[in-house]
């Protein structure tokens, strides 16, 4: 019987498809990248050769030093980037912002307006430039905004160079924005991680100058967010309904062969997915984004691209165009981009590992200063240590929250799977400096500073900014050379949410060590010595934090507890970390977010993950209720038939009927497995008065029906006739032909 099922038929396809050559490869478009890096970019060094220099300068020192943009200026600026996007073929524009989906969101207006005598003309005022009023009503809140309040507004963050993206033939302006609420209140993730960047500024300054560092300006943080992805074909993808509605696969045997081998890790890219990848890259480099790297990751059909750091600010929106551009890009190759955190099980998932430092911009020697650098003098190195201590303080008070940041029901089935830092935070300093700190705290060295840096070794401290250890690739948060890698956040989030918090954390340790420090220069008169011994009474009190073993291992489970770690699984858990007293203080004494904004946040993460959840578990009851069990009744009648031909036939032994009884005792597993699914999907939604009860019930007996469900279905298809399978398998996804 010739097999024509739907898989089958998938199979052949992607058997028979060529290879697509890479659009930047094509004749006719610019080479190197360096000719056309940034062709679909306008920001502030753009803009200085068409703007009056007063206005440039404005404009600059908006950017620069996180100034308010001067209103007056603003028609001058807009008409300057209108004329640059109509020049390149531009119709409409949109104020391009981050609402609280995780994902981007626009609303395109023309360029297109009438002149006194109903002529067609193209107009862009600086009103339209700087704040525009997209429908807020159907955007999550979290209870800020009732429903019927519709209005919130985008403003532009000059910070952000505007861009033209092409889709369809069509090319859009889009201004990167914030979005706000009628009374101001932040609608987004961008808001609060501006505010976020400006304490911590503001901050750091303050510190600086107390230390004897005087000329900054700004304290800026930088970032790398290095993006892991797989790529399947788009006809296996839209075969699966599990992947199509949540992203990753509810069911599925894990084939003979999965990662066991290592042979895919940094092996030869291959060429389908490499055409694929070099067309991405080039529609990121025209829109300024610095990809830098590509390859291979350990799962097989897994991949990653990463950048060159820039500041934060525009390092996140230029995370979520790499996300974007991905999904839009492989589509033109036949091929699905799967950005969840844990797409198929057996296999490594995904991450975002996001490289954070501290540096300064100032108009002196300090400009460009990396905080998390060490110098060249005892002074520099001692800088150095008292940022380093101030982050150290943030993670050690703050490691519950800093958890929550990454607490999504997708990165829930990756932390802790021994592929992924587990769901302990804790930091990775490396042998050579944990040994300076521990020195430190220890009193082993001079009192005084001076001193103390000779005896650790100054001429070799700076080499604590290289590769003088090995990497700890199971450290949630390790230091990796003048900057630190937050490695658990999950390769489908905005990186704004938990970077903000970083950032906010950090703000506070470094206040507390500004308050700690004017109090010991009463006392002790030299100031390095002063920051010296605040310095070592932070390294004393965040021991806890600092761990340089296995993270994957049991047995730092057992020594975290002792070390009073929190060790937060479950997402519900810890997303409850966002409104503890500690973190509504954090918050609103920073100014970062409002008391109502703090709980709009937990509120909107925790609804997302009661969605996610019962999206999965109505895709796995509709899967297990209208494909699974139709192939496995429909394999099991035959196997009865068979039975009862070779009854009839008079065939001793019968192996068919012993076949059929243990296929039909597999059949019945299943089915009340997924009786039990239905049970828990309707307990669940009858709790919906009480969500963090729901969540709850969700992340325990919910999880726990799914999986019921997952192990009979697996079971089943490692029995059943491949032909009657009606799902594509593992093996067919993850090893394409």
């Amino acid at each position: 019987m010739p097999d024509s099922s739907a898989r089958s038929a998938a199979l052949r396809n992607i058997a028979s498809r060529f290879v697509a050559t890479p659009k930047a490869a094509t004749p006719g478009l610019p080479s190197p990248t360096s000719s056309y890096f940034g062709i679909n970019t306008f920001g502030a060094r753009q803009m200085r050769a068409k703007l009056p220099a007063e206005v440039y300068k404005k404009l600059v020192e908006s950017v620069r030093l996180g100034k308010k943009l001067d209103l007056e200026i603003a028609p001058t600026v807009a008409q300057v980037i209108k004329e640059w996007a109509v020049s390149h073929g531009v119709t409409h524009f949109c104020h391009w912002f981050q609402p609280q989906t995780g994902l981007t969101a626009e609303k395109h207006d023309a360029f297109l307006s009438f002149d006194e005598n109903s002529i067609a003309i193209e107009k862009f005022s600086g009103d339209q430039l700087i704040q525009s009023e997209p429908d807020a009503s159907s955007f999550p809140s979290g209870g800020l905004r009732a429903t019927w309040e519709a209005r919130g507004y985008t403003a532009w963050n000059p910070a952000s160079p505007v861009f033209i993206m092409e889709s369809g033939g069509a090319k859009t302006l889009c201004i990167p924005s914030a979005f706000i609420g009628y009374h101001g209140e932040a609608l987004d993730e961008l808001t609060p991680l501006l505010r976020s960047s400006d304490v911590l500024s503001a901050r750091a300054i303050e510190l600086l100058n107390l230390v004897g560092d005087k000329g900054a300006l700004r304290v800026y943080t930088t970032l790398g967010a290095e993006q892991e992805y797989f790529l399947v074909d788009r006809g296996h993808f839209a075969l699966r309904p599990d992947l199509v509605m949540g992203g990753r696969t509810l069911v599925g045997a894990p084939p003979p062969r999965g990662q066991q081998l290592e042979d895919h890790y940094f092996g030869g890219i291959p060429e389908r997915v490499q055409a694929c990848i070099a067309e991405v890259e080039h529609e990121l480099y025209k829109l300024g984004v610095p990809i830098m790297t590509r390859h291979n990751e350990v799962a097989p059909s897994q991949f990653e691209m990463a950048p060159i750091f820039e500041e934060t600010d525009i390092a996140v929106d230029h995370n979520q165009l790499v996300m974007s551009v991905l999904k839009k890009v492989a589509l033109r190759h036949g091929l699905q981009a799967l950005l969840h955190e844990k797409p198929f099980a057996g296999i490594n998932g995904s991450g975002k590992h996001c490289n954070w430092a501290m540096a300064i911009a100032a108009d002196n020697d300090l400009d460009g200063v990396n905080l998390l650098k060490p110098g060249k003098t005892p002074h520099q190195n001692i800088r150095f240590l008292l940022f380093l201590a101030a982050v150290l303080k943030a993670v050690h008070k703050h490691a519950g929250l800093i958890r929550a940041g990454i607490a999504t029901s997708g990165n829930e089935h990756r932390l802790g799977a021994n592929e992924a830092p587990p769901a302990i935070i804790s930091v990775f300093m490396g042998d050579m400096l944990t040994k300076v700190i521990e020195d430190i705290a220890a009193g082993r060295v001079g009192k005084a500073a001076a001193d103390a840096m000779i005896q650790l070794g100054v001429a070799k401290l700076p080499e604590i900014a290289k590769d003088n250890t090995d990497r700890n690739r199971t450290s949630p948060f390790a230091f990796t050379g003048a900057k630190f890698e937050f490695r658990a956040v999950g390769s489908s989030q905005s990186i704004a949410f938990p970077v903000m918090l970083l950032n906010a954390t950090v703000a506070e340790s470094i206040a507390e060590l500004t308050t700690q420090l004017r109090a010991e220069l009463k006392k002790t008169k030299n100031r390095d010595d002063a920051v010296l011994k605040v310095v070592s009474a932070a390294f004393r009190a965040t021991k806890a934090v600092r761990f340089e073993g296995n993270n994957y291992s049991d047995a730092w489970v057992v020594e975290a507890k002792k070390r009073g770690l929190p060790n937060l699984r479950r997402s519900p858990e810890a997303l409850a970390q966002i409104v503890t007293a500690q973190s509504r203080k954090l918050f609103t004494s920073l100014g970062i977010l409002t008391a109502e904004e703090v709980e709009s946040r937990y509120h909107i993460r925790l609804e997302r993950y009661i969605k996610d959840m019962l999206i999965e578990m109505h895709t796995l009851s509709e899967m297990a209720d209208t494909m699974i069990l139709p192939a496995a009744h429909g394999y099991l009648a035959m196997l009865c038939e068979s039975a009862e031909n070779g009854k009839d036939a008079g065939v001793k032994p019968l192996p068919q009927v012993e076949l059929a009884s243990a296929f039909a005792k597999m059949v019945s597993d299943l089915q009340k497995a997924a009786g039990a699914l239905n049970a828990a999907i309707a307990k669940a939604e009858h709790m919906h008065d009480d969500a963090a009860k729901q969540a709850q019930y969700l992340t325990s007996s919910g999880a726990d029906a799914m999986a019921a469900v997952r192990d009979a279905s697996d079971a089943l298809e490692l029995k059943m006739d491949d032909s009657r399978w009606p799902l594509p398998r593992y093996r067919e996804m993850v090893f394409p032909v």
